[in-house]
């Protein structure tokens, strides 16, 4: 009598399991003799019109006033994060820790996890670009909105923003020391489902750029860039990167694994740009300087100004 209890479980999860495991990147379909669906293949929402990552065009971004700085809670708090191999990147555990609010956003979003996408190549490994440009790996900070916190009591409305993803790009430059625990982890989880703690406490803050640099943001609404690929996303791209040495960058793609095999390195797990369509993305204002020129340009200004008026 036993049997039958476990094999509705198994049945009743089959679905999900199947759904998760079948999709993969570009990179992984030859290797998979054709049996994991590519991008172009993707189903549920993924062929829908808003869909997430775009390339942004700053000279067609139009700014909005309401989108100010955020107010981060518990991103400083150091601790030592669970961090798992999920087949497709790398994830870590958030736990609750930590939220955000303002930033133009309606409601309080807790944050979940936070997971990398990135390639051997240092201009292939970003989801999104800008001008066309892309960068060497993307940071996605995951966000769900916090029941009861939202500003806008339209019940009916579609839930446009019940994700908030803050999206980071990362060049290759200096050594980060704050990434350094996370790329030390990774030798501990090569393959598929694998997990391990971080050895040194780190903050959300640790590898962020500096906080005054997290007022310059792009804003639009979009897609989940995962299957089912949900238009629930209300997106923060921000301008400023994120800097690693090209050794920690490249330890992604060397350390990790598709497969329990290790036949198939984890790399280029990028999906590739989704038409904008009519969407408008919104521009952060940039904070004010107490000198808005410098100094000399002033003094031309100046001059300039007065050799005109004794002109007259």
């Amino acid at each position: 009598m036993r049997l039958l209890p476990a094999l509705l479980v198994l049945a009743a999860a089959w679905p999900w399991a199947r759904a998760g495991s079948h999709w993969c990147y570009q990179n992984q379909v030859k290797p998979s003799n054709y049996t994991c669906l590519g991008p172009d293949q993707w189903g549920d929402s993924c062929q829908n019109n808003r869909q997430s990552p775009i390339n942004i065009v700053t000279a067609k971004t139009l700014l909005d006033p309401n989108l100010g700085p955020f107010s981060f809670s518990g991103y400083d708090k150091k601790q030592k994060w669970a961090v798992q191999n999920n087949g497709h990147s790398v994830m870590v555990l958030l736990g609750d820790e930590a939220s955000i609010a303002g930033g133009g956003l309606t409601a309080r979003y807790r944050a979940k996890q936070l997971h990398l996408h990135w390639s051997k190549v240092m201009d292939r490994g970003s989801e999104h670009s800008f001008d066309g440009d892309r960068f060497a790996m993307e940071i996605h900070m995951v966000h769900e909105k916090e029941k009861g916190t939202s500003r806008n009591t339209n019940k009916n409305q579609d839930p446009k923003d019940e994700i908030a993803v803050l999206a980071f790009m990362v060049e290759a430059g200096s050594e980060n020391v704050n990434f350094q625990p996370l790329v030390q982890a990774l030798s501990d989880i090569p393959s598929p489902n694998m997990n391990t703690t971080l050895k040194d406490n780190i903050s959300l803050f640790d590898l962020l750029p500096k906080k005054e640099k997290l007022r310059h943001y792009f804003r639009y609404l979009g897609s989940l860039t995962t299957p089912g690929c949900d238009e629930k996303v209300v997106w923060t791209v921000f301008r400023e990167p994120i800097q690693l040495h090209k050794d920690q960058i490249l330890a992604f793609s060397q350390k990790l694994y598709y497969d329990n095999e290790k036949k198939l390195q984890m790399t280029d797990n990028v999906r590739p740009l989704q038409p904008r369509g009519k969407r408008q993305v919104f521009r952060s204002q940039a904070p004010g300087r107490l000198l808005p020129l410098p100094l000399p340009t002033l003094l031309t200004l100046a001059l300039t100004c007065l050799t005109a008026g004794f002109l007259r």
